[in-house]
């Protein structure tokens, strides 16, 4: 069982070259494992600063919430 913390924000670059973004939320079952379940969002993004900068205004998101791939 892995206790991981997983980043709620995931950015990656396509094979398009555009970067996208996909939110997770990890929720817990009743033996504490994690369950994570994750979102990809259909905009595509130029920068990864642009991804920040989405997930910030929609998502409310914060600094050290990103992980990237």
């Amino acid at each position: 069982m892995s206790r991981e913390k997983v980043q709620p924000f995931l950015i990656n670059k396509d094979e398009d070259g555009n970067f996208r973004l996909t939110v997770r939320e990890t929720r817990y079952n009743s033996q504490g494992y994690p369950l994570v379940t994750s979102q990809l969002q259909t905009e595509l993004f130029k920068t990864a600063t642009a991804a920040r900068n989405f997930a910030r205004d929609v998502f409310n998101a914060e600094s050290g919430q990103y992980a990237t791939k």
